[in-house]
């Protein structure tokens, strides 16, 4: 059934065709020319090829007060974040951390967190470092089910968005160029590869990319430190605590101190950008998850610097919370739509294919 962001967006993209003076922008404008009609599902593919660079907008002639108003970004980041809505599982979830952002996140962690420290007050464990508080099944126990069920929720979301976008069996070459233009974030340039107006109107800049990236190569960091760690632990039979110069901490503390910067430098980005060329309805979700994802890093950087001193349990328990409730709420925030726009792009490239063999 169609939205009315999709059906906005309907209305939009074909006085868009019609014109085509944003043909070589992106990749969004490239799908939008080869095309005379557009269904629901294809205006959700060309939303999630959308990067939100808003060039379109500052040169298009027919923006308000035209009779035409057309907001191109506005309306395909609305069809995003119905996207995010009707893929996730169970939509009850998604629409209540949207609605109450704030209050479910603080709620999850101070309750998390005060189930923790209750736990960490049992008698202590055998074990050295964390685990002398609480031992590696115990943690094992709760943080294998809180990732998994997400997991699996999101899973069966993304593979009904492949089918509906009218995905295919993905080659190597599909998904290399998938994974090229998500990892480059080349379509963020506009097509003139100055970068994107997002924080500065008229003026092109490429801090959004670095800031993305800096979040990005954090986050990989972060998750190849934890990869590492249990390599240790469960191949080589080398429990935590590590030393400094360890795999898992010199690829863990650059990945959160990466993280945190890049939090900072997106929340100031968000803070300057025009809030009329995105979904205002889901920002504060959006802001409070990228906080989510911040006080991650920033916990974990906290309880390696004051791990030795009374503080531990109190900041042990506020980073496993922080890590639970950012694993629980993730199929329900903005960062999915990184998956659903890395499988967007490797359509893409199916389609470009196509085109050059034809």
């Amino acid at each position: 059934m169609s939205s009315s962001a999709h059906n906005e967006a309907r209305r939009q993209l074909q006085i868009c065709n019609a014109c085509r003076y944003c043909e070589g922008y992106c990749a969004a404008f490239h799908s939008i020319t080869q095309l005379r009609t557009f269904d629901d599902n294809t205006i959700t593919h060309i939303a999630n090829l959308c990067h939100n660079c808003r060039g379109c907008f500052y040169a298009c002639q027919y923006t308000d007060p035209h009779e035409f108003a057309l907001n191109v970004p506005r309306v395909l980041s609305e069809v995003r974040s119905h996207t995010g809505m009707e893929y996730s599982w169970p939509k009850s979830i998604a629409r209540l951390f949207h609605r109450f952002p704030k209050n479910m996140a603080y709620i999850m962690i101070v309750s998390l967190a005060a189930i923790l420290l209750i736990m960490i007050g049992l008698p202590p464990t055998t074990g050295k470092g964390f685990y002398a508080i609480m031992s590696h099944n115990v943690m094992l126990t709760i943080f294998l089910p809180a990732f998994l069920i997400p997991l699996m929720g999101f899973t069966v979301g993304l593979r009904r968005y492949w089918r509906d976008i009218g995905g295919r069996s993905i080659r190597i070459s599909h998904l290399s160029e998938g994974l090229r233009q998500a990892a480059t974030l080349e379509n963020l340039s506009g097509g003139h590869g100055d970068g994107c107006n997002f924080e500065r109107h008229e003026r092109f800049t490429h801090q959004r990319r670095y800031a993305h990236h800096a979040i990005a190569c954090g986050f990989l960091l972060c998750l190849a430190s934890t990869l590492s760690g249990t390599i240790l632990h469960y191949v080589f039979n080398q429990p935590a605590p590590y030393p400094v110069f360890s795999l898992p901490k010199t690829l863990g503390i650059p990945g959160g101190l990466l993280i945190v910067i890049g939090c900072l430098w997106m929340h100031g980005l968000k803070k300057r950008a025009h809030p009329e060329l995105s979904d205002s309805s889901h920002a504060k979700a959006d802001d409070v998850f990228l906080w989510l994802l911040g006080l991650v890093a920033l916990s974990g950087l906290l309880l390696f610097g004051l791990g030795h001193t009374i503080l531990m349990p109190t900041l042990l328990a506020l980073h496993l919370a922080s890590v639970l409730t950012f694993f629980l709420l993730i199929p329900y925030s903005k960062m999915t739509h990184a998956f659903f726009r890395l499988l967007t792009l490797v359509k893409h490239a199916q389609g470009k294919s196509i085109l050059n063999k034809n």
